[in-house]
Formats: structure tokens, C-alpha cells, sequence
């Protein structure tokens, strides 16, 4: 038997560390290869980590909600048909893969009996519930400060004793169980799932409950006489993929001269547009909207101004042109703002880029991106229309020559025809890297833009 060391992979190009948001398994758990340990947050995204080996969990080595680095040991599990202890080699004494996906085993896991139930037959080691009872057990050590998991005892206590259920529960508090969403909603409200009543099958804490929770202390805290004392500040940390943003938009700021248009613009047409696409039955189970368009017209006026899709290359001072159109979509998730990409945007007609923006969007507020699929965008569309409001002159992303911002599409007057008329306009706002582009290449393109959202014919026949 050895105690193998799971050290946090690399799952993303660059990555350094990683927040631990959720296990999955807990001490004691029998594991498959590939069978999910924990969910992680990086820089971009949430990832569930598998085991790359099959045994038991023997230590959980990192807290919930603590940050590490890439290669430190997360989590100890003892493995069958070894000697001695492991930093994720195998059995062979040859070094194991720990990166994600490693391994043929199904992604199960279940729960490891306890060796008092296992007969009397001696010949597996005793469960934890066991250790905890036996009174010859001498204690574990505590983990090293590298964070490396202690030997087990070679030989098992003795002679476990049976204690009473009331007994057995005192010696140490259970976790409270619940769902990794309900984890994570708790963890966003900030709520102590130790202190919700759980009125869940087998004891479980249920979205319902931490809601119900949240609103009884919002009841207790308006009830309560005022004391008068102003409220303290508080101190939220920033991490995941909120920090990561924060560190984009100084970077953007300080590395790119930037500058930023504005153009207002008739889209009476588009609206008409999307409101008969809609109808037609080889769109059903997509979503159709003004920003498809927009995208759409983006990726057109690329093929005309292919210099905004460039990058700078400041070491070798030149400009670097994509092979084709990479476009990424600002999405906003509870984590924060991520920028998941549409590989070959160009290379799509209006359908396949409605599916490919759905699949997109979806799997971004989730989550569940992955981070490969938030790099190497080209160029960037945001919509802010979304939140109500009208204009922005958005930052640009790191490695990138522009972003556009539309605006919220409403009903204002507007000069038609030499009459002043009720009219669905918004506002495009476009930011620029004013090394890369001049004013008139950036003027072009959003001019391009423009003309397609205001005869969005061309967004259907341009395909």
C-alpha cells in the first residue's frame, strides 16, 4: 500500500494557482480513476479535477476556499498494490500523468465501508470511524509544512470498541452535506451551511434552505432596534477570476494607447430582421437577438479591416494578422466577467454562429468554460445594451486591437424620411489600439459595422 500526493495541475496554459472551491470526496471515500476529487476556480473558469489513481481518500491536505499554487500536494489517497509512500508515481516506481482526464476509469466514486462492518475475517485496514474509536490507536502526525500527508500506522489498532450512535457522532462534527450549487450559493451569500437547518433526504442542506436561512436573518436584522453605530467596512477578498480581470484592465490600461468611437445609428431593420428570423422553424431552439447581428456585421467588417484583428508585437515590432476571425464575447457570470471565444467566426453563417454564441454564453454564466476555450480571441464584442445601458467605451483586452460595445436598442425619435419618427436606435462603441489602427482604419470599420446593422439584408446574404 503507499499514500499517494494529488499535486494541483496545471489545467490551463500559464495557469500558477488555483482556488479550492468544493470537494467533492471526504475521508475514508473509495475512488476510481478519473472519478472527480474537487472543484477547482482559476484565473477563468471552474474545473473539476479527477483522480489520476483509484484507492481511498486518507487526507484532505487544502481547505475550502484557500488559494494554492500549481504543484502543491491537495489531497493524499492510498493506493493498492504499492509500497511505501508516493508524490503521484505509481506502484512501479515510474512517474504517473496527474493532468486532467488521465486515466480510463469511470468518473464514479462511493463510499468506503467502515472495517468494523467488514467481518471478521482482519484483513483490510480499519476505517476511520474506527481509529477514532480505538483507545490503543496512537495519534497521526500532523502534516509536514510542505503540506505532505504522514504514513498511516502499519498495523491497526487492536480491538476497535463499538460506541453508541450518540457517542460516535460527539467525536468529531460532521460536514454538513449538500449539493456543490448549493456550496456555492452559500459560499456567495456568505452563509455558514453548519448554521442552516437542513430539511433535505438524509439530512441534506437544499437551495430552499439557505434561501430560507438568508431570509430569516434579514427579518432578525430589521427587527433589531438600531443602535446608531455606522456599519463597519468590510474586506472582500479578490480572487479567481475577479482578480484576473482586475489585473487585464490595469495591463490594458498602462500597455495600449487607446481611443474610442462613437456612432448612433438607425437599426429599425435589424429589429425587423430578428423579429422573422425568429419565425423561421431552422432557428427554433436558438437565440435571436440584436447582438447575433452585431456579430455578425463584426465579423464582416474584419474581412475588410483585417488589421483590427491584429495583435502588437512590440518585441519584434511588428504586427501579427490571425488566420482568420476569433471573435470573443463578454459574458457576465457571479464570478465575474469572462471572454469565451467563437473559433472561426468567420468560417460560420448566421445559424451556426447563433448556436456557437448560445453554447457560449450558457457555458460561460455557468461556469463551466474551459479555460482553453478563453484564448487567442482576435477581437471582442460586449453588450452592454444587455444591463439598459445606452454607451460605453469599453477597455480593450489584453493582446487585442478593438472591442465593441453595443448599446441598449430602444425606441427614441429619429429624423426618417425628413419627419421626426418614432425609430429603434443604439449606439456602438468601439476602442481601439491606436498603434495598430489610425483614426480612419478604426472610422472604416465601425462605418462597416454600421452599414450592416442598418441593412442587415447583408448579414444573411454575406455568407
Amino acid at each position: 500500500m503507499a499514500v499517494q500526493h494529488f499535486r494541483l495541475p496545471d489545467v490551463g496554459e500559464g495557469l500558477t494557482e488555483a482556488e479550492v472551491v468544493a470537494w467533492r470526496v471526504a475521508v475514508g471515500d473509495e475512488v476510481a480513476t478519473n472519478a472527480v476529487l474537487v472543484e477547482i476556480e482559476t484565473a477563468k473558469s471552474l474545473v473539476e479535477l479527477p483522480s489520476p489513481f483509484a484507492g481511498v481518500v486518507r487526507e484532505l491536505l487544502v481547505d475550502e476556499g484557500r488559494t494554492v499554487e500549481v504543484g502543491t500536494p491537495i489531497v493524499a489517497v492510498e493506493v493498492a498494490g504499492a509500497d511505501g509512500e508516493g508524490d503521484g508515481e505509481g506502484g512501479d516506481g515510474e512517474r504517473r500523468d496527474v493532468l486532467v482526464g488521465y486515466g480510463p476509469g469511470k468518473r464514479t466514486s462511493r463510499r468506503r465501508r467502515p472495517a468494523a462492518a467488514a467481518g471478521a475475517d482482519g484483513g483490510s485496514a480499519p476505517g476511520p470511524e474506527a481509529a477514532a474509536d480505538a483507545p490503543s490507536a496512537p495519534a497521526a502526525p500532523a502534516p509536514a509544512a510542505s503540506g505532505a500527508c504522514a504514513a498511516l500506522p502499519a498495523e491497526p489498532p487492536a480491538a476497535p470498541v463499538d460506541l453508541p450512535p450518540a457517542a460516535a457522532s460527539s467525536a468529531a462534527p460532521a460536514r454538513p452535506l449538500a449539493a456543490p450549487p448549493v456550496r456555492k450559493l452559500a459560499r456567495e451569500r456568505g452563509v455558514d451551511l453548519a448554521e442552516v437547518r437542513a430539511t433535505g433526504p438524509r439530512g441534506t442542506v437544499s437551495r430552499a434552505d439557505v434561501l430560507g436561512h438568508l431570509d430569516a436573518a434579514a427579518d432578525a436584522a430589521a427587527a433589531a432596534p438600531s443602535s446608531g453605530v455606522p456599519g463597519q467596512e468590510q474586506r472582500v477578498p479578490v480572487r479567481g477570476v475577479r482578480r484576473a480581470m482586475a489585473e487585464a484592465m490595469v495591463r490594458s490600461s498602462t500597455e495600449a494607447p487607446q481611443a474610442t468611437l462613437f456612432h448612433t445609428l438607425d437599426v429599425t431593420r435589424t429589429m425587423k430582421l430578428v423579429a422573422r428570423v425568429k419565425q423561421d422553424e431552422r432557428f427554433a431552439g436558438v437565440r435571436v437577438s440584436p447582438l447575433l447581428l452585431a456579430a455578425r456585421a463584426v465579423v464582416l467588417a474584419l474581412g475588410r479591416t483585417p488589421e483590427m484583428g491584429a495583435r502588437w508585437d512590440g518585441d519584434a515590432q511588428e504586427l501579427v494578422l490571425p488566420a482568420g476571425v476569433h471573435l470573443g464575447v463578454a459574458a457576465a457570470t457571479p464570478r465575474g466577467l469572462v471572454v469565451p471565444v467563437v473559433r472561426d467566426a468567420h468560417a460560420l453563417d448566421l445559424l451556426e454562429l447563433a448556436r456557437a454564441l448560445g453554447e457560449l454564453t450558457a457555458t460561460a454564466r455557468e461556469g463551466r468554460t474551459a479555460p482553453e476555450a478563453m484564448t487567442g480571441g482576435s477581437f471582442t464584442i460586449t453588450n452592454i445594451g444587455s444591463l439598459g445601458i445606452e454607451a460605453g467605451a469599453p477597455l480593450l483586452n489584453p493582446g487585442q486591437t478593438g472591442i465593441l460595445a453595443l448599446g441598449s436598442v430602444a425606441q427614441r425619435p429619429w429624423v426618417h424620411k425628413g419627419r421626426v419618427r418614432p425609430r429603434w436606435t443604439t449606439t456602438l462603441g468601439l476602442t481601439v489600439d491606436h498603434r495598430v489602427v489610425d483614426g480612419a482604419q478604426a472610422g472604416g470599420f465601425l462605418a462597416d459595422v454600421a452599414a450592416v446593422l442598418e441593412r442587415p439584408s447583408q448579414a444573411v446574404v454575406w455568407s
